[in-house]
């Protein structure tokens, strides 16, 4: 784009070289000037729209025509003026140095700002580049573009030419870029602050849900997309950006409208000129489209007259960025003394008077102002415009008016460096007297450092650009009337969470909202939930998904859960973590009073059975079940029963150790009596032969040897894991979510199961000598009873494995004290009930003869 500029400028100038007097066809555009020792020419934007010609190609085309004459903008050009004449009467800034200005319109229009860019360069009113046609340039430097999108074409061209610019208005960070820009300074800080500020706003109020508005340009579209990326990066999201712009057909205009309509996003970012969005805001009226909040960049200037009473109700409780301003003292005075007979000092003060007053005529005698309505009367010059200045002009916010009278200071102070500089002193060249070159005022304009008489300093960076702040105004809609109220300031110098203060209460929202209004995709998940999304759809646009058991989320919309302590469960509600209910098997507790109550009534009828068996020990029955190991199996079964209740209570690191070791070794004594019983039933009717060498085995050798031989394989069994791996109690936090299980850790699984199987083993071996031993001839055959007792303690463990390894916590300690009970009642059901049952009540069958009558064989040996 550079080179094709300068290639351009180059032919020009070729095609002018041999015509000292600049002949070039162009178009006739007014420009207002005001001579003087040296010149400032303004480019600003005071039409609020054009008119594109009418190409009919049988004549030259014209100019695009300005329309809609605008009090607000017209306020900046007055800004200016101000500042020069403030500057022409100061004794201390550039004494004996008169300047002057040369304004010209362009109408939002870049083809009139490109032109009028060009004709104030050339300082003739024709666009020939970089070409002095009168061989004395005054002109010093530009104050303007007023907007980014009309800006950046004039920067491009004027950094070329290195002539100097300051904007007033322009605010896109694109022209911050020196390497494109470089003769470009504005007096507005750079919109990277303020699209942090917009998105600090909508966060603040909690909007997770907006669209947006942009202009349909190159600026308004690079500008949403930054704007966009800042929202997103604070968690919200745009549910759509729509271009806008004040030549859209009426068709376009209301597809936009559509847009907004069915959104369910009520508050909308408006990046875009005011001008540009008054069509829309009408149509959205006419649509009842009333209830939406709009939050207005500072490109959005709120302006009085330009809006019809419709627009103003749509825009009822926006929130819009302005540049923070200060007062600038004696404005309103000079406001005041304006008169439409000084058209010669300031432009447009006649089209002014007549749309300020809704009167005609004083532009062209009798003839009507198409600014003004078709009733109006002629103007007479004796209106009073005292009373109107602070409505017309909206004077409690003088946002890039206050600018524009920067910028005038800003050159004044350069060129007072610059015509003061004393060769030698620096690196740069002086100037001769009243006599500057724009390349020259660039470099020390670069320089400046100056307070002006507002208070503020100004400075420009490395970039051209000034660091400032934005005030935070909201506009109030009051019986039709509108105002506009600061309610806070985003300051990106502050400290770190304090770059932005809104005072919410003095904000009053559009009249469809009592309260700070609502704007989110999807609501609110609430504590104990958190946000998944929906597939294909924005990060804001999600369904709410309870938290899993032992997960929690404590704040509203909360993207994960977070897992609770080891010793905590998340509760009913999932928002908190409260401690675990820490169980185990206790006394207190049903169960377990209902299982030690179990326990020592079978240990009370077991003992009662031996007591039985110790006082009819010389009856036929007793006798034959061998007492010896009758006492020593009762008495296991009675420690079998009451190492139950060593299951039962707050587990500590003795009862642990205590617990399947006693288990299992009083068990293994019972189950190799049984197994000693069954052997010795089996030795008594194989050695009744007179002459069989079984008969030496008959006593209490065989029943001796197999209980110590069990049980001692047991104790070193029990011996090994206490000294390896011993039980410890164990705060069990994973097996239940809403549970600490107090537990015994069994520590190796392999002695702990090495334990059970070998009491298995000698259950079945017991089982298989029993049943075999079953048809043994005998009125009252021990080993069918010792065969059914085996058949219930292996059905009983066989069942038990699963149970055990499916329960948790209490459960799995009630299980195995049940397989105990279980068990053991088997044993002393199937072998002593039966006996006792002959004993205590048919005495007739205790007796020698009737146990033998019937069988072949005697029991002597028994």
């Amino acid at each position: 784009m550079k080179s094709l500029l300068r290639i351009l400028m180059f032919l020009l100038s070729s095609l002018s070289e041999g015509y000292p007097w600049c002949s070039l066809q162009a178009w006739n555009m007014d420009t207002f000037t005001q001579n003087g020792d040296i010149i400032l020419g303004g480019l600003i934007v005071v039409h609020s729209g054009y008119e594109p010609p009418e190409l009919t190609f049988r004549s030259v085309p014209e100019p695009p025509s300005c329309k809609g004459f605008h009090r607000r903008y017209y306020r900046d050009v007055l800004g200016m003026i101000f500042a020069i004449e403030e500057i022409n009467k100061s004794p201390d800034l550039l004494p004996n140095v008169t300047l002057g200005f040369s304004i010209f319109d362009s109408c939002m229009s870049e083809v009139r700002a490109i032109w009028g860019a060009l004709s104030l360069v050339s300082g003739t009113g024709a666009p020939i580049p970089q070409y002095d046609c009168h061989g004395s340039s005054k002109m010093a430097g530009i104050i303007g573009e007023t907007m980014s999108a009309l800006s950046l074409p004039v920067a491009r061209i004027l950094g070329v030419l290195h002539f100097p610019q300051i904007s007033h208005g322009a605010s896109t960070s694109a022209l911050s870029d020196k390497t494109n820009f470089p003769s470009f300074l504005r007096t507005v800080s750079t919109n990277t602050f303020q699209n942090i500020a917009l998105s600090h706003i909508i966060s603040m109020f909690g909007w997770t849900w907006v669209g947006m508005l942009v202009v349909d340009n190159d600026v308004g579209e690079q500008g949403g997309q930054i704007i966009r990326k800042e929202i997103e990066k604070r968690g919200s999201c745009v549910a759509f950006i729509e271009k806008i712009h004040l030549s859209y057909p009426k068709d376009k205009i209301q597809r936009v409208v559509y847009v907004i309509k069915e959104s369910s996003a009520n508050v909308i970012v408006l990046h875009s000129p005011e001008a540009h969005v008054k069509g829309l805001l009408d149509a959205l009226y006419d649509a009842d489209v009333i209830g939406k909040i709009f939050i207005s960049s500072a490109s959005f200037t709120i302006t009085p007259g330009l809006f019809s009473k419709k627009a103003w109700k749509v825009l009822n409780g926006t929130i819009g960025l302005m540049p923070s301003t200060g007062a600038i003292p004696g404005f309103e005075e000079f406001l005041q003394n304006l008169h439409p007979k000084q058209a010669s000092t300031y432009p447009f003060i006649q089209t002014f008077w007549e749309v300020s007053f809704n009167c005609s005529g004083l532009e062209r005698e009798n003839i009507r102002n198409p600014n003004v309505s078709g009733q109006a009367n002629l103007c007479t010059g004796k209106e009073d415009v005292r009373d109107l200045i602070p409505h017309l002009f909206e004077l409690n916010d003088l946002s890039y008016t206050y600018h524009s009278y920067m910028a005038a200071y800003a050159y004044a102070h350069a060129l007072h460096a610059l015509l003061g500089c004393q060769p030698g002193n620096g690196s740069w060249r002086c100037s001769s007297e009243r006599r500057t070159r724009p390349w020259q005022v660039l470099q020390y304009l670069k320089k400046t450092r100056f307070r002006a008489k507002t208070g503020d300093w100004v400075t420009f960076d490395s970039n051209g650009d000034l660091s400032a702040s934005y005030d935070i105004m909201t506009i109030q809609v009051l019986n039709e009337n509108f105002q506009l109220v600061k309610v806070g300031t985003f300051n990106p110098r502050a400290l770190q969470g304090n770059t932005i203060s809104i005072n919410t209460s003095s904000i009053l929202w559009n009249e469809k909202y009592s309260r700070v209004p609502h704007s989110s995709c999807s609501t609110s998940c609430p504590p104990g939930y958190r946000r998944v999304t929906k597939q294909g759809q924005p990060v804001c646009c999600y369904d709410c998904v309870p938290c899993s058991a032992g997960e929690i989320s404590n704040h509203t919309d909360a993207v994960k859960c977070l897992r609770c302590p080891s010793d905590q469960w998340s509760g009913e509600g999932r928002d908190q973590c409260v401690l675990k209910f820490v169980e185990f098997l206790s006394y207190q507790e049903p169960l377990g009073l209902v299982l030690s109550s179990t326990v020592m009534i079978f240990a009370i009828i077991t003992f009662f059975i031996l007591l039985i068996f110790i006082k009819y020990k010389e009856t036929a029955v007793i006798k034959a079940t061998n007492r010896e190991l009758s006492y020593i199996l009762l008495v296991s079964l009675i420690l079998c029963f009451l190492c139950c209740l060593v299951f039962v209570g707050h587990p500590s690191k003795f009862t642990c150790r205590l617990r399947q070791t006693f288990f299992s070794i009083v068990f293994s004594i019972s189950i190799s009596s049984v197994l000693a019983k069954t052997i010795m039933v089996i030795l008594a009717f194989k050695a009744t032969s007179p002459n069989s060498s079984l008969k030496k085995w008959l006593g209490l050798k065989i029943p001796c040897g197999v209980v110590g031989l069990c049980s001692v394989a047991q104790t070193a069994i029990c011996s090994a894991w206490l000294l390896s791996d011993p039980p410890i109690p164990r705060m069990n936090t994973e097996s239940v979510y809403n549970k600490v299980i107090l537990e015994c850790h069994e520590g190796q699984n392999v002695y702990f199961y090495g334990s059970l199987g070998f009491l298995g083993f000698l259950a079945v071996v017991s089982f298989l000598a029993a049943f075999l031993a079953r048809n043994l001839p005998d009125r009252f055959n021990e080993a069918k009873l010792i065969t059914f007792s085996m058949l219930v303690f292996c059905s009983v463990w066989v069942c038990f494995i699963p149970a055990y390894l499916s329960t948790r916590g209490k459960y799995t300690v009630a299980v195995q004290i049940f397989a105990i009970l279980a068990s053991c009642a088997g044993l002393l059901g199937c072998i002593f009930v039966p006996k006792c049952y002959i004993t205590l009540l048919r005495s007739e069958r205790n007796s020698r003869e009737h146990l033998t009558s019937g069988r072949r064989f005697g029991v002597e040996r028994l």
